[in-house]
């Protein structure tokens, strides 16, 4: 048996090992010559120059126009170049005193809505508690709110409680067609879709109020524009208004403002203000939906980010808890010396907007304030840069200056926008500088479980009291209805509350059944 020579077996493993590992070993033969596919170049050859983009001098009714599906919406693209306002619809009992999207998506609308209902237990058992008194039997509600899942057990639920009700959207974007469809089929008139211009917004809200032999008693509204449209275009309608129950920041601004100027004529329940509200629609549902939103548009990786957000109120607070959690770095905007001090105290930095907007990777507004994003600002940040709100109104960036004709607008995905400056830079504007959250995906059902079962008892409060319990004025919710609220919901976390005996209650000054806190308390 001859033994192998030690170099010809060198090099035998040598050559195995070149084989093994040739993808790692450098190019030393001239490459082939590529080959080029006549298809493939043409196909290349068909996307848009610059020259070819849409310009972004079209008009705020044109860009609210434009039709796209959000991922929790069964859109039917095939009906989306014809309006609902042209296109006669009737439900399966025949009515049509409606006017959304497609009544055909009603089918898919009920099961959003049964999905929504297994995480709002506490608005059920509301209903089931008080379904047999019929607390809101007369009420004839009016309602501007975003149309969802949720809201849609809310509206059903004011129904099952005697109430009629009229519904519009009071955000363009917000509305999941196949749920207003299932409300039009259960024969409520909504009218509502997604994607409508300034235009359909008010004719829609119109269609509300302007109805013969109908006159609404109660308003529900979200941001104000449904009051504001009653009081400057039916202010006779106030006449038999019985209340008004607002549930966003720059809705119960516009109320205060109209109270300051004694022009408030019917008594206002300020919503947003409430514990069971602000702590935890604001806080809890913005913390996790801000995410949400920015991941669906954008595919963005949160680490190492320089993010900043403008506000610390509960939004902002949400947001950036959310934000630093997924290793962001995150400075903070404030006007306010105690929400400044409250955001130097959980980690964050405090500054001028302008000292920081040219190293920004992502901007978020939340202040329901206007103009805190101004073209100056735009025009200085970076390339790539994410701008997006959070507060209900679009008013927080100044969206209207970028529509010149040196700017191109570039539509990349359903509310999702490049806009193009001359030299190339891009900025990635979400929703248009509306609601980001519901305009881009969807927001946490439990907690609008909270906020709806607060809406429905204001508005049973406002409807069943006694004539001079409540002035021309606005109020808070009172403090043992926050209570029974969150008290509701307990028992989804089989949480068990300890009672006081009766000598602690005696010693803490307080009635053992509550309220528990007075109403200056901070939570």
């Amino acid at each position: 048996m001859s033994v192998p020579d030690p170099a010809s077996a060198a090099e035998v493993k040598e050559k195995e090992d070149a084989e093994k590992f040739s993808f790692m070993a450098p190019v030393t033969k001239a490459p082939k010559k590529q080959i080029q596919f006549a298809e493939d170049m043409q196909e290349f050859s068909r996307f848009p120059t610059k020259t070819g983009r849409r310009s972004l001098s079209r008009s705020i009714s044109q860009s609210s126009t434009d039709s796209y599906g959000s991922a929790a919406s069964y859109t039917d693209s095939s009906d989306d170049e014809v309006s609902p306002r042209e296109k006669p619809q009737t439900n399966s009992k025949g009515l049509g005193d409606f006017c959304v999207k497609n009544i055909k998506q009603a089918e898919f609308g009920r099961r959003e809505i049964e999905i929504a209902q297994q995480d709002m237990l506490a608005l059920i058992s509301l209903r089931k508690r008080a379904q047999g008194e019929k607390p809101l039997s007369g009420a004839k509600i009016v309602g501007c709110t975003h149309i969802t899942a949720q809201t849609a057990v809310l509206i059903e639920t004011l129904c099952a409680l005697g109430a009629q009700c009229r519904w519009s959207a009071c955000n363009i974007y917000s509305t999941q067609n196949e749920v207003a469809a299932a409300l039009a089929e259960a024969g409520v008139a909504v009218f509502a879709w997604k994607g409508e211009s300034e235009d359909d917004f008010w004719w829609c809200i119109d269609r509300c109020i302007n109805m013969d032999a109908w006159q609404p008693n109660m308003i529900l509204d979200d941001g104000g524009d449904l009051t504001h449209w009653v009081y400057k275009t039916y202010p006779n309608v106030f006449k038999k208004i019985r209340g008004i129950v607002e549930e966003s920041v720059t809705g119960v601004h516009r109320l205060y403002q109209l109270s300051k100027a004694s022009k408030l004529c019917v008594p206002a329940m300020n919503v947003n203000d409430s514990v069971t509200k602000q702590k935890f629609d604001n806080l809890y549902c913005c913390r996790e939906s801000i995410l949400d939103g920015l991941k669906r548009t954008t595919d963005v990786m949160f680490g190492g980010k320089q993010v900043v957000v403008c506000g610390y109120g509960e939004v902002g607070k949400g947001c950036c808890a959310a934000l630093k959690a997924l290793g962001t770095i995150v400075c903070v905007t404030e006007i306010d010396p105690i929400c400044a001090l409250q955001a130097c105290m959980d980690g964050f930095r405090v500054m001028k907007l302008n000292e920081v907007i040219r190293q920004v990777d992502v901007l978020i507004t939340c202040t329901g304030n206007k103009n805190v994003v101004t073209r100056e600002h735009l025009d200085r940040m970076k390339n790539g840069c994410i701008v997006c709100n959070m507060g209900h109104s679009n008013t927080e960036i100044d969206v209207a200056s970028l529509r010149t004709p040196e700017l191109t607008w570039e539509r990349v995905r359903s509310q999702v926008d490049h806009i193009i400056w001359p030299d190339g830079k891009r900025v990635v504007l979400l929703a248009e500088g509306r609601l980001l959250n519901l305009s881009c995906s969807t927001v946490p059902t439990f907690v609008l479980s909270i906020t709806a079962t607060t809406q429905a008892l204001a508005l049973i409060e406002l409807f069943n009291a006694p004539d001079g319990r409540y002035k021309q004025d606005v109020y808070l919710l009172p403090k043992k209805m926050d209570e029974y609220v969150a008290s509701l919901h307990l028992p989804s976390f089989d949480a068990h509350l300890t009672e006081l005996t009766d000598d602690q209650a005696k010693y803490l000054g307080l009635n053992k059944n509550g309220p528990f806190k007075p109403n200056y308390y901070r939570y």
